[in-house]
């Protein structure tokens, strides 16, 4: 299972994604889900994934390969024109490669499916981020909906929902997703440490600052109790509801 959630801030794009892949109790591993494209002063592309391990690192190898192949005329990466054309792309090789690999039936398409999401910035452009689904289609970040999840989401939604503020500082939003990625750690063991995190600055045009939160971090910890005994505190001061 996977856990991945991105935040479109006034100033910039957040990313957190765990590093757990679960096929079973006794075959856990772990595996980056993060990947980011860059050319400083003109483009940076981040991509999490989420789904068939086997199909995640097929789309990022074959995004990475097209955008690097000196003589690829085909619209890659690190040369489509806007960041809806990058959805597009990566939306259009993960429908190939489900196609490809997967057979009839919706259990084939579950087996071989994939979600994932997209975001940052080209030149002249404001920051974007893009949700793709298994089918190719896609849906992007607005004002009503400011943030995107993928994998094992339900049990840090809330606490994104109840608190996410796009005014917020890179710093809040780091904490505010430590509470969220905490909350899924407690509550399903399939998604689990080191914790990726990449804040990218808008209009800076260059990868910003990456974090990797390991197992018994202090300050991960720190938050994490800190939350645990907050909840605790607010349970108490809560009236009683009447039952007589």
């Amino acid at each position: 299972m996977t856990y991945c959630a991105a935040l479109r801030l006034n100033n910039g794009l957040v990313f957190m994604s765990d590093t757990r892949t679960n096929a079973g109790v006794d075959n856990v591993s772990k595996f980056q889900k993060m990947f980011t494209w860059s050319k400083p002063g003109e483009r940076v592309i981040t991509l999490m994934t989420s789904g068939n391990l086997a199909t995640t690192q097929a789309v990022v190898s074959l995004l990475d390969e097209r955008s690097k192949a000196p003589k690829n005329r085909n619209p890659t990466l690190m040369k489509v024109p806007t960041l809806f054309q990058a959805a597009r792309l990566i939306g259009d090789t993960l429908k190939e490669l489900v196609d490809t690999h997967a057979d009839t039936g919706s259990e084939a398409e579950s087996k071989f499916g994939a979600t994932l999401i997209m975001g940052g910035q080209i030149k002249g452009m404001k920051p974007r981020l893009f949700l793709i689904y298994p089918e190719g289609n896609f849906v992007e970040a607005s004002d009503e909906t400011p943030f995107f999840q993928i994998g094992e989401t339900k049990y840090g939604r809330p606490i994104l929902i109840r608190a996410f503020d796009p005014e917020m500082s890179f710093s809040d939003a780091v904490r505010l997703l430590c509470v969220s990625f905490d909350s899924t750690l407690k509550a399903n063991l399939s998604v689990g440490m080191p914790l990726d995190i990449h804040l990218y600055e808008a209009n800076s045009l260059k990868e910003g600052k990456k974090i990797r939160i390991e197992e018994n971090d202090p300050d991960f910890m720190a938050i994490s109790n800190g939350w645990g005994e907050a909840l605790n505190h607010a349970f108490e001061a809560l009236p009683q509801y009447p039952i007589n």
